[in-house]
């Protein structure tokens, strides 16, 4: 290590540490770059992460959301951490500087009831002049964010070539956290894919395209418009929704898709121990402390199974603090 070392070169040093263990490091890489810009206005020229420098880097910003600022200190926590550990004088941000603060959005778990409503709705989707196979796109695409649990940009990422039909696999990449793996998919989802690739062969979008679920022009759809197709059929089903940001989401069939997961099979009597390792992996959880998470939400919402968690698993189940 050279004490001469840029402090610019520490950074991308570190961005390209974190690249190297798969994380995109997109929002996070700009933060860094503006560390460097008040690094160098601030007049250092030393490789060291100042007291004064982090501190104005945390203070709270003129209309700054709070969620916004506690993401930069985040970010030069984990700088200072990366400096520590390479030898470097870097001071660290006390976490006691900053308060605890519970995520404020409450997942909603669908029903059954609210899901057979949601997919009936999907099912009578009308195509147009330029969607013509807008309905079997989206009875399809739906049904794998529920049964799967992917991410709704891991559905909509996905080509071609990443479904084995007769296999009866799908192939995620590019995913949150560069966790690549390869999903089983239940005899219906296989069915109803076979199904799809039958019927989308007669529109020239799908024969030009890559894309498993192509738009009318070929390309990947944008996440934003499937968000407002999702709305429209969440509405036409009965079930409430407050706005954007505010829920029911897309990204719930997710949360829904692990929930129902463990409910069931804590009714049939398997060793969560042992399950939810392979739930984890199946979800593409860097660690298990997302899945466990999910064991809370199973307890809450059924409480037929609560006295089953609670004898059994209440050491894996994260308690919520005030």
């Amino acid at each position: 290590m050279s004490d001469n070392i840029p402090f610019r070169e520490i950074i991308n040093n570190f961005i390209a540490e974190k690249r190297a263990v798969g994380y995109k490091f997109i929002k996070n890489e700009k933060h860094l770059r503006r560390v460097a810009l008040l690094y160098e206005q601030m007049g250092y020229n030393e490789p060291v992460l100042t007291k004064d420098l982090v501190h104005k880097w945390t203070e709270k910003t003129l209309y700054e959301k709070e969620t916004n600022r506690l993401h930069r200190i985040s970010v030069i926590r984990g700088l200072a951490e990366y400096m520590q550990r390479m030898g470097y004088d870097a001071y660290f941000f006390p976490f006691r500087s900053v308060p605890y603060q519970e995520g404020t959005y409450v997942p909603h778990i669908y029903s059954n009831k609210e899901l057979a409503g949601f997919f009936t709705e999907i099912d009578k989707c009308a195509s147009t002049e330029t969607t013509p196979f807008r309905q079997i796109q989206f009875s399809l695409l739906f049904r794998l964010l529920y049964g799967t649990g992917m991410r709704i940009s891991e559905v909509l990422s996905l080509t071609k070539d990443d479904l084995d039909l007769k296999a009866g696999t799908v192939f995620i990449k590019q995913t949150k956290f560069g966790k690549e793996r390869i999903l089983p998919l239940a005899s219906s989802l296989i069915n109803r894919s076979i199904d799809y690739a039958t019927k989308m062969q007669v529109y020239p979008a799908w024969s030009k395209s890559i894309c498993f679920f192509p738009n009318s022009i070929g390309r990947k759809y944008d996440e934003t418009s499937i968000y407002h197709h999702f709305r429209r059929y969440l509405w036409r089903a009965g079930i409430s929704h407050g706005g954007r940001g505010k829920g029911p989401r897309v990204h719930d069939f997710r949360h829904t898709f692990a929930v129902h997961c463990l409910r069931n099979w804590v009714r049939e009597g398997r060793d969560l121990t042992t399950a939810l390792p392979y739930l984890s992996t199946y979800m593409g959880h860097v660690g298990s402390r997302s899945t466990q998470y999910y064991l809370r939400l199973t307890a809450e919402l059924y409480p037929d199974i609560v006295l089953g968690l609670d004898a059994a698993y209440d050491w894996m189940i994260p308690e919520v603090k005030s």
